[in-house]
């Protein structure tokens, strides 16, 4: 069997977090205009505490979306017993355009670990 090279494979998010699934829309997350966020990258808390600009693809303008972003490391990733910890959900958000263009149903919260590096996870689903 291949060993795969996907980061998300790699840092087990897929099989960890997520099922396997295929990419259907793009998003594009950034921080304080800084380079666009990408799998396994790294952040200071210092530079994750204002609320990314994340901008959602598609096609189809009646389609909406909902942004979930989840720490499935918290509190330490030793003992994460507060899995899937909710830092921010946008729902309605409309295909072609950006998640301040949805409803904000929990506001978001600047992760700021306290052990270990903590996986953040950006989800946007139909």
């Amino acid at each position: 069997m291949p060993i795969s090279t996907d980061p998300l494979v790699v840092g087990r998010v897929i099989g960890d977090v997520l099922e396997p699934f295929t990419n259907s829309v793009s998003m594009r997350v950034v921080y304080n205009n800084n380079p666009e966020v990408i799998n396994c990258c790294e952040f200071k808390s210092s530079e994750i505490v204002n609320q990314p600009r994340v901008e959602v693809g598609g096609d189809d303008l009646r389609t909406f979306y909902t942004l979930i972003m989840v720490d499935p490391d918290a509190p330490s990733p030793v003992d994460p017993h507060k899995r899937e910890y909710l830092h921010w959900l946008v729902t309605n958000i409309p295909a072609t355009t950006a998640a301040s263009f949805g409803e904000e149903i929990v506001r978001y919260e600047s992760p700021r670990p306290t052990a270990g590096i903590h996986r953040i996870v950006f989800l946007i689903i139909e």
